[in-house]
Parts: C-alpha cells; structure tokens; sequence
C-alpha cells in the first residue's frame, strides 16, 4: 500500500532541522489531505480535512496562499485529535508513505502527534519522495555546487504530462498531483518499488476532488484601487507632510534613486525635511545631510536594518525583518553607524543584520517606525498571527516608548489593507501613534519601469518572467513590485491617500521637529605627527592650523634625500623642490607626506615589498626625495600640478603597492 498525503500548514518554520517536539518552530497543520493506493494504483480510500483552530489563528498571508481562512476553518473545520485518528487508521495499513518533499509533511504532522500525546508508526514507514526522486529526470540546471535544482511539484509534473496543474496550495489538488507524478514515474522507470514487478499494469486511478480551497477564498493578492478622490479636510491643507521611508541608490540594485534629486524633489515640492533611510548602510548619509542643508532642508538621517533572531548564527539563513530607525541626534547617528558597522561586519549573511542585544545596546535618541509589509509587526500579522503581531508591537513600545511610531503604508497592495486594518485596531488599543508613509524606490512613477529592471539586475531574471511581491516564489515567478505606486509623492497626493487619518499625516512633522540638525562636513583631520624637538616652533601652539614644525621637518628630510638621489642640487631643481614644498604648505598637507614617508620607510625596513609608486603622486620630487616614491619625475618631465595644484585644494591621494605576504 501506499499512502500519498500532503498538509497545509500557517507558516514555515524558523528551522527544518529541529526535532518534531520543538513546538514552537513548528507550524500549526489546517488542511491533511491523503489518498490511499494498492500496488496497482487502485485508489483505496481518499481523504480530505480542514484543521479546526484550536488557540491559533491563520494569518492573513497564509490564507491568500492556500485558500484557508480562519473563518472557513473554526466553520468547516474538523477537530485535530478526530483528523489525525482517521489518518493514523489508514497508516497502519500502509508501507510505504509517499509526497513530494514530504520529509516536511511529515514533520508537521509529527509534530501534531506529538502535541496531541497520540502515539504513531509514522517515523517507522518507509518514504518515498517525487521530489529527490526526480533530480536527475527534469534535470533543471541551476542546482548547489553546480547540480540540478529541486523540481517544483508542477515542473515535475510538466515534465512527466506536458503541462502543470490547477489549485497548487490545495492539499487534496496536491495530493492527486502527486499521486499522478508518483505513478507516472513508476511507470517511467524511475522509481522501482519491489512490490511492484510489472510496471505496466500500474494504472493512476484518480479521486473525485471537492471544490478547491480557492472557490472559497477568491481574493485578488496583486494590487487594490487606490481611493485618490477623498476630499482633504481643511485641517490638512496648510500641515507639511514629511516622507520618512526613502531609498536611494545606495540601496544597492533596489533603488534608482539618486541622492540630490531625493532633495532636489523635496525642495520643489515645498517640503521642509526628508527622511533617507537606505537597507543596511549609510554610505549616503555625509551627502545626503551636506546637500540638504546647502538647499534648506532639514535631513532626517535613517537606516532601514534587518533585524534578525541572532545576528552572530550564520547556520540558518534569517535575514529578519526591515525595521526602519531614525537619529533624533548626532549621538542618534553615531549609533546607527555602529549598527550599520556590526551589521555589516559581524553580522552579515546573505545581508546585513543585526539583532534585538545589538539594538538595544545602541537605541539612544533613535526613532522607530514599524515599517512595511516586510517589517515585524506587519509581517506577523500577514504570516504568524495577530496574538505574534501585537507580542512584537508591545516589545518595541517597552523598550522605545514615544519614539517608537506605527507605519501605515497604502500603495494599493491588496494585502496592506487587511495589515493597516489591524495596525490601526493596536494604534487605538495601545495608545501609539501612528504616521503616514509611502515606501520609496523611485523619484517619479514613471522610474517604476527602470527599478523593475534593477531588480531584475540585482536577481538575474529576465524582465519578461512572471513577478510576485508577497508569498513564495518558486522558479516560475520573480521577485517585482506589483505596480508603481512606490514614488516619492507630492504631499498633496500623500493627504488624499491619509485623508481618513489626519492625525498620520500630523505625526510625520511631530517626528520632523524631534529631529536635530548636525552637520557632518568637516576640515580633513589628520593624526598629528611626531617630529623631531628641534624642528618643533612655539608658534604652533597658538595657532596648530599653522603646521610651521611639519614643514620644516618636511623640508629637512626632502633636502636630505635629494643630497642622496640627485647627488648634486642645481638651481632647477632646488626651484621645483621649493615650489612643491610651498604648495605643500598652502594646502596645509605636509602632516600627510611625513605620514606617508614614515609607514613607507618602516615597511621597507621590515622587508615588505613596497612599489615604487602609481598615478599622479609619481610626479611629486618631493614623493621622491623622501623615498615615497621611487620614479624620478625630472627624469622623465612629470607634471606636479597634476598631483597637488595651488589653485585647485583637495586632499592628495598617494597610491602604493604593497606585497600582502611581505
């Protein structure tokens, strides 16, 4: 005998190595669908149940994948105990247990056995899988360590029929697939049983299905109608709305947004801060803060971190959830660099992370925003549940307070408005404040086009596959927006998408006006040279701008090596020596030359090999007398001016090589 049998279940769990007894990894079974087949194919008995939810919800995201709504589940639902009792009578009577993948299938309702203390033989069957079965038969290029991929239920059955099948996610729809797919390989010759001696009698006898989970659940998960027609209230009209979820190009390969047009937009738009919040770097952060202070705007210096369970296990692949933090401060910035340092350095894997110990280390004078669908409280709502959902909102409220501010986002995705629906159910019952946002990717809603393309760049998918934002993926979709509505808008457009919820909009300047304003240009600091005592004046105590002691040890040693390089100091070369040593003066980098020299010098002498210098450095006589470089450029006529120009100060860049064995 063998036993087909598929499951739906409310989620994934966080680890698929954990033992059936973890509970707490483990999701809740809602849907057990098997179907029974003597040797033959002869269907013995099918079966079909809808979990009832005993203590659990299925979270709205779940519901939208296969089609089981808590609803329909606490209506048409049966007890677990009862469901898996009838499927325990029909495993007794099996050898052989057979799905496609099915090692999860077994561990959910192994782990449905053992909360329900109902002892089983499951473990002890003999398993067959479609899926590690066929590898090598749809041989589906693309696989770890350059293998084949794991085929998909309907590649499998693409291959074995020429065409897939309807209701995916319906776990009696997947149970007969699989059964057909099963079979069909049999009498392929791809998986021989013993029992079975003569593959060509075996004949697939199909069930007759109920109606599909779907046809009780339809329900469009691309895109919803925006309501852009609400009249603004007059309370709005003068209020300043401030965008605090934008992305730039520094969100790499996700955004095509460039930095100064983020700015430029906001100035044209009449608005009075902007809010830059890139994934899991700041790299943006001194140009972004610079430009907008040079236009009048106040920046609002942000970082969109993913938050994970433990940033330091690099075992399983947790790439957490996007939570959006703000610095109210420079001390604010100065922690979110520390966190986007960890993040990226100890932290980092597949992206960079961090974790609630790192935050909470550094969540002085930082504002939090709930984020998107894909940040925590929005996120368990759509796939863990409102009791998870609320848990995770009331964490963030212990812990930061007033600062910590609900996002509400409405960019027509179907699946935001069962989320704000909930958000703003916890805003009223918790007492938290709530914001209006619109997560931005583009300047204009025309650049949608272009950003779908760098996704594509970023995923290596081609721009005509089929696209998916929410919910599994699979090889037959890629990841895309689902329509272009994530740019930055006028505030105008903004108030009549919140026109329902002015306090949202009202709460965005609150945040504007926490904000402190610090600059972060600043004159190049450099680390103060140690120089000798008698090349060392007094007056640059009074004024250490000065430098009179670096450029007369500057001096000293570039006469010194030119006594050794050139041998004997002509009129010409004494003019260029001088003319460098007073551009090096003016420009106020003699520290940066002794520097330079002094790590040189030393690497040199503990015999790592060192280059004789590249780029526009090489035309310095000065680089070359203190031994920084080791191309004459009198020899060979080389232009200073290109490396260090009088009329045109920047910080000179020295280019050299060295050996990274020694």
């Amino acid at each position: 005998m063998f036993l087909i049998f598929d499951t739906e279940t409310t989620g994934l769990p966080k680890n698929y190595k954990a033992p059936v007894s973890d509970s707490d990894n483990w999701p809740r079974m809602v849907q057990l669908a098997w179907q029974l087949h003597d040797v033959n194919g002869k269907l013995i008995k099918a079966q079909n149940f809808i979990v009832k939810p005993n203590g659990f919800d299925i979270p709205i995201g779940v519901s939208n994948i296969h089609g089981v709504t808590t609803e329909r589940a606490l209506r048409d639902g049966h007890d677990l105990e009862l469901v898996l009792t009838e499927f325990l009578a029909d495993l007794q009577q099996t050898t052989y247990v057979v799905g496609h993948n099915v090692e999860f299938d077994i561990n959910i309702v192994g782990a449905e056995f053992f909360r329900t203390s109902i002892e089983n033989n499951l473990a002890n069957l003999k398993v067959l899988d479609t899926m590690l079965s066929s590898i090598d038969y749809c041989a589906l290029p693309g696989g770890r360590g350059g293998g084949f991929k794991f085929p998909s239920l309907t590649d499998l059955h693409t291959k074995l029929f020429g065409k897939g099948f309807g209701d995916a996610h319906d776990a009696a729809y997947d149970v007969d697939a699989t059964g057909r797919c099963f079979f069909g390989l049999i009498a392929n010759r791809i998986i021989h049983v013993k029992e079975i001696t003569n593959a060509d009698l075996v004949t697939y006898e199909a069930p007759t299905l109920a109606e599909a989970n779907f046809e009780h659940h339809k329900q469009d998960t691309a895109s919803t109608t925006l309501n852009t027609d609400t009249k603004v209230s007059d309370e709005l009209v003068n209020v300043p709305f401030v965008h605090l979820h934008n992305h730039s190009e520094f969100s790499i390969l996700q955004s095509t947004t460039k930095v100064y047009d983020l700015i430029k937009k906001a100035k044209q738009l009449g608005m009075e801060a902007v809010a830059l919040t890139d994934h899991g770097n700041m790299m943006a952060t001194f140009h972004f803060v610079r430009d907008a202070i040079k236009e009048g705007i106040k920046p609002i210096v942000g970082c969109e971190f993913n938050l994970c369970n433990n940033r330091l296990d690099k075992n399983i692949k947790d790439d957490g959830f996007q939570t959006v933090l703000l610095a109210k401060n420079k001390k604010g910035y100065e922690n979110l660099i520390k966190l986007a340092s960890y993040a990226n350095t100890e932290g980092f894997y597949y992206v960079p992370r961090i974790d609630r110990e790192l935050l909470l280390k550094y969540k002085s004078d930082i504002i939090v925003l709930s984020g998107g669908i894909w940040g925590e409280v929005p996120n368990k709502i759509l796939f863990e549940g409102i009791k998870q959902a609320e848990e995770a909102l009331l964490w963030w409220k212990e812990h930061f307070g007033d600062d910590f501010y609900i996002e509400i986002n409405r960019h027509g995705v179907s699946e935001e408005v069962d989320i704000n629906k909930v958000l703003l159910d916890f805003a009223k019952q918790h007492q938290i404040k709530c914001v209006a946002a619109n997560n931005n990717y583009y300047m204009n809603k025309e650049d949608a086009e272009s950003q779908d393309v760098l996704l594509c760049i970023r995923d290596g998918k081609y721009v005509s596959q089929p696209k998916k934002y929410i919910g599994a993926k699979g090889r037959e979709f890629r990841f895309g927006f689902p329509n272009d509505e994530f740019y930055f808008k006028s505030p105008d457009e903004i108030k009549m998408l919140f026109a329902d919820l002015p306090e949202a909009i009202l709460n965005t300047k609150e945040i504007a006006d926490k904000i402190e304003v610090f600059p972060l240009e600043r004159e190049v600091l450099l680390p103060k040279f140690d120089i000798p005592e008698e090349f060392k004046d007094p007056l640059d105590e009074e004024n250490p701008k000065a430098k009179i002691g670096e450029n007369n040890y500057l001096r000293y040693i570039t006469y010194k090596g030119a006594e050794e390089r050139y041998k004997e100091i002509t009129d010409e070369l004494k003019e260029r020596i001088d003319f460098e040593l007073e551009v090096i003066k003016k420009t106020g980098y003699p520290g940066y030359f002794l520097i330079v020299e002094d790590f040189i010098r030393e690497a040199r002498k503990m015999g790592v090999s060192v280059g004789p210098g590249r780029g526009s450095a090489a035309g310095s006589v000065v680089a070359y007398c203190t031994g920084i470089t080791n191309i004459d450029p009198i020899k060979y006529d080389l232009l200073f001016e290109r490396f260090l120009n009088p009329d045109r100060v920047s910080m000179p860049d020295i280019d050299i090589d060295f050996d990274d064995d020694g």
